[in-house]
């Protein structure tokens, strides 16, 4: 079992940073992927950014550019840096993570993201 605490999510103004932080925890699980999904209201759930236990990482056009995704193997933790925000970015933002172990997929809870114009 993986439990997925996220943090960092917050209210900001179009054109400024933030960073979410996603750490797992659970009995001797090793991590394949980690990533981030988000969720805007009205709107698809969107799979933003992804990063392999190997460090490959992948985006969505959306974030391509603006977001860049990195991961502490030793910490199993992943984080999103969201630099030059857009309203659009507004939305839940869930970790994801793929366990080798078992081989499913755990979310977390959530952060939400506010970003005004």
């Amino acid at each position: 079992q993986v439990r997925l605490e996220e943090s960092g999510g917050g209210l900001v103004q179009a054109g400024e940073s933030l960073k979410l932080t996603c750490a797992a925890s659970g009995n001797s699980f090793t991590i394949n992927t980690m990533g981030w999904y988000r969720q805007a209201p009205g709107k698809q759930r969107e799979l933003a950014a992804t990063v392999t236990w190997t460090g490959d990482t992948d985006y969505a056009d959306s974030v391509k550019g603006r977001f860049t995704i990195s991961k502490d193997n030793a910490k199993q933790t992943v984080y999103l840096q969201m630099n030059v925000v857009k309203p659009e970015d507004t939305g839940l933002y869930v970790c994801i993570a793929d366990s080798f172990n078992d081989g499913k997929r755990y979310w977390g809870q959530g952060t939400q993201v506010s970003v005004s114009s």
